[in-house]
């Protein structure tokens, strides 16, 4: 009886051992695609290093500004001209206008990069990006008055962007700061706001 019994069985090279694995197999496929269900990450946005670098972001710009108002023929505490005649001062220097507008473009690029490096999840990386452009405003206003004593006023006139070139980027300095410390706000919410659970 046991010889039959262990024929019954089979050995491992068997038709019947052979029907069992596949049997184990087919009792465990189930659980196979649940190894490749990748979950969300719970990693947290890294936002001291984007307040560091936008703060020195901002250091920066002003120190640009200071050369380009000395370009300009600007005192260093006086007020800006209307609109048409700053931009029309920097037309008197053909290659400033250019340079000033890559230049822009430049900090854009590098705003985004930091605020994309900072988190791992869209939503976050914007929110990293908002906070970053937002500290780098915000910083840029503090250190001009540092170093020029200006703006003497939260209603000192400012020309904002040169990319496009239009008067409607003379605006008075509270309102890029406003919208800056709005962003640093909302980007801050944003980069913590946990993920959605599926």
């Amino acid at each position: 009886a046991r010889p039959r019994e262990r024929r019954a069985q089979g050995s491992p090279g068997s038709p019947g051992a052979q029907g069992d694995r596949c049997g184990l197999a087919r009792r465990r496929a189930p659980h196979a695609p649940a190894l490749m269900i990748s979950r969300p990450s719970t990693h947290p946005p890294r936002l001291a290093p984007v307040w560091v670098y936008a703060i020195a972001m901002g250091w920066l710009e002003a120190v640009v500004v200071v050369y380009i108002r000395s370009l300009l023929g600007l005192a260093h505490s006086g007020e800006l001209p209307p609109a048409a005649q700053t931009i029309a001062r920097m037309h008197g220097l053909p290659w400033l206008t250019v340079t000033e507008q890559s230049r822009e473009l430049a900090t854009l690029v590098m705003l985004v990069a930091v605020g994309w490096l900072a988190a791992e999840r869209p939503l976050a990386r914007l929110g990293a990006f908002l906070v970053a452009f937002g500290v780098w405003d915000l910083a840029y206003y503090g250190a001009l008055f540092a170093l020029l004593r200006w703006p003497p006023s939260l209603g000192t006139m400012d020309l904002l962007f040169l990319i496009p070139e239009h008067p409607m980027w003379y605006q008075p300095v509270w309102v890029p700061m406003a919208i800056a410390a709005l962003m640093v706000a909302g980007g801050t919410w944003l980069a913590h706001r946990p993920p959605r659970r599926v």
